[in-house]
Formats: C-alpha cells, sequence, structure tokens
C-alpha cells in the first residue's frame, strides 16, 4: 500500500461503526496522547479524524466495531474522558481515507478568546422535547453551521446565517440586533460541539434564556420518528456519506470534488457538473485552467478505481 492508495473494501449495508464524539474538558497533556491514540486506532482499523486541544477531543472515526469499541473504551479509560458520550451511525463502505490524530488551539474554532463551555453553556434539550421548544413562538432558531450545510437540511423555521465558516458567527451575533426582540434562543448544529461555543458565546452577550439541542441533528433524526419531525432536508456529514436522514440513513447526495459542496441528483444532471471538475455551484468560479488540472486529477481517480484501489484525493 502507498501514501496515495488504499485497497477498495467491499461494499456491505452497515459494514462499518460510525462513532462521532466530543468531550470538552481541561486536557493539558494532549500533546502525549497524540501518539498513542494514532497507534491503538492504526492497529484496530479505524480511520478518521481525532482532534486533541487543551479544551479536550473532538472527532469522527469508523472502523469494524471491535475495533471502534477498543478505542472508545481506551478514551473512557483516560480520567479526562471518562464521561465521554458518543452518537453511532452504520455506513456501506469505509468513509475515511486514514486516520489522522491532530494538535489542534481549538477542538472547534470560533476564534473568541476565553470561550469555555465547562463554565457557562446553554441549556441542553433533549431531541424528544425539541419540538415544542422550537414552535414556541417566543424562541428564535438559529442553525449553527456554514451554508454548504445548511443548503441540503434545516429546521422548520430556523433562521439560517449563511456563514462560509464558524469563525463568521459571533460578528454574525453582533450585527443582529433584532436576536434580541424574542426571550429565548435556540440553537442547533450536527452533533452538538458547535453549540457549546456558540450557546456560551451568546450568554457572554446578555443573552438570558439560551437553549441547544443534545446531541445535534444526529440525535434528533436518530430518536425522534419522521412522522413528528420537524427536519427538513438531509444533514451533511464530514465524511463519504456527505449525508444521513431520519434513522441514520445514508442520503443520496454526493460530493463535488472540485468545491467540496454537497450536490442533489438534479445537480448531477446539470449541464455544468462533471465529476471531480465541476458543479453548478462552482463552474463560474473556476477557470478552464482549473478545469483541465480537475480533469487530470479525475482521471488517476478512474485508473487507480480500475485497479480495485482507490485515490486518495477523490
Amino acid at each position: 500500500m502507498t501514501d496515495t492508495l488504499f485497497s477498495q473494501t467491499q461494499a456491505t449495508p452497515g459494514a462499518f461503526l460510525v462513532a462521532a464524539l466530543y468531550h470538552f474538558v481541561s486536557f493539558p497533556r494532549f500533546r502525549d496522547f497524540q501518539e498513542p491514540l494514532q497507534q491503538l486506532c492504526d492497529e484496530n482499523g479505524v480511520k478518521g479524524t481525532l482532534l486533541l486541544a487543551h479544551e479536550g477531543i473532538n472527532g469522527t472515526i469508523a472502523g469494524p466495531d471491535a475495533g471502534i469499541g477498543a478505542v472508545l473504551a481506551f478514551l473512557r479509560a483516560q480520567p479526562e474522558f471518562s464521561a465521554l458520550e458518543h452518537k453511532e451511525s452504520r455506513a456501506s463502505k469505509m468513509p475515511f481515507v486514514r486516520m489522522k490524530v491532530k494538535l489542534k488551539k481549538e477542538i472547534v474554532t470560533m476564534g473568541v478568546e476565553d470561550i469555555d463551555p465547562n463554565k457557562i453553556v446553554g441549556t441542553y434539550v433533549a431531541p424528544r422535547d425539541w419540538n415544542a421548544l422550537i414552535s414556541d413562538p417566543d424562541t428564535i432558531v438559529i442553525d449553527t453551521r456554514n451554508d454548504y450545510e445548511t443548503a441540503i437540511g434545516i429546521f422548520k423555521g430556523a433562521v439560517d446565517p449563511k456563514t462560509k465558516t464558524f469563525r463568521e458567527f459571533p460578528e454574525w451575533v453582533r450585527g443582529n440586533s433584532g436576536l434580541h426582540n424574542k426571550p429565548k434562543i435556540a440553537m442547533y448544529c450536527t452533533g452538538g460541539i458547535r453549540c457549546e461555543k456558540a450557546t456560551a458565546f451568546m450568554k457572554e452577550q446578555g443573552f438570558d434564556e439560551v437553549y441547544h439541542l443534545k446531541g445535534g441533528i444526529l440525535k434528533y433524526l436518530e430518536e425522534v420518528p419522521a412522522e413528528e419531525s420537524l427536519w427538513q432536508g438531509a444533514c451533511f456529514v464530514f465524511d463519504e456519506r456527505v449525508s444521513v436522514e431520519h434513522g441514520l440513513r445514508e442520503g443520496n447526495h454526493k460530493l463535488c470534488h472540485a468545491c467540496r459542496n454537497p450536490i442533489t441528483a438534479e445537480e448531477v444532471a446539470s449541464p455544468f457538473f462533471e465529476e471531480g471538475v465541476s458543479c453548478s455551484n462552482c463552474y463560474s468560479e473556476r477557470s478552464e485552467e482549473d478545469r483541465n488540472r480537475f480533469r487530470e486529477r479525475q482521471k488517476q481517480v478512474a485508473l487507480a478505481k480500475k485497479r480495485g484501489e482507490r485515490h486518495i484525493g477523490s
């Protein structure tokens, strides 16, 4: 196996267990923890990304059930992570190329100093209680995710800040005085981690009644039946499944490998779509030189596929 190629795994429904996790905690020894965690994941056939920082751990991993179990047991054996929670879903094929344990300044980057969810945070709301909160006319519902995520799914009646990155969220809040017009703020994100910092920030900005969806959209889609749901669309996930739907079933979205935006079947049918080269979202933003470069990369992807392998840039 080379650094740029890995063998294609036979796709089997639900063959891989996917675990999304995060935990805010004081973790000064995070640098020393990187190597043993990387080694354990590699030994157990686990792939994905885990971020380590002074403020804790965050990431998503996938692998065989036993391998994921071994990693989670190792993490919970650490005193800092004994209360670690995670969310599970299934994938028909390995959704990650490699395993990366990274050291970071923050486990989720907001760019605001001294935001500590262990000191101040919003009120958690269980998925089963979420509908009542966001249906309350005294509540403003805010999606804390980025524009390419909200483009394929959002809660009914939610405000979409249309941010490109989470770093833009604080400025969006400061520039929207209308957020003070109602007494309650309800916030949500994919798995819950962005709301930890977003609700802490809102509290520091003087908002009193700040709530967030415990476990995020993923937990809501897992626990709330489709017939009772106020969720509209699919939920973007940061792996090769691209999206999930109610019951955490794999969605039907593809990823444009030129701009990394999720695209629908209708967008695939667009004349602007070319596999690995462009889609209707990015065609006008790229030069022909860019597209030729992407076409060459796509050729390498196709050649790797013929060999029964997968190109790391696909």
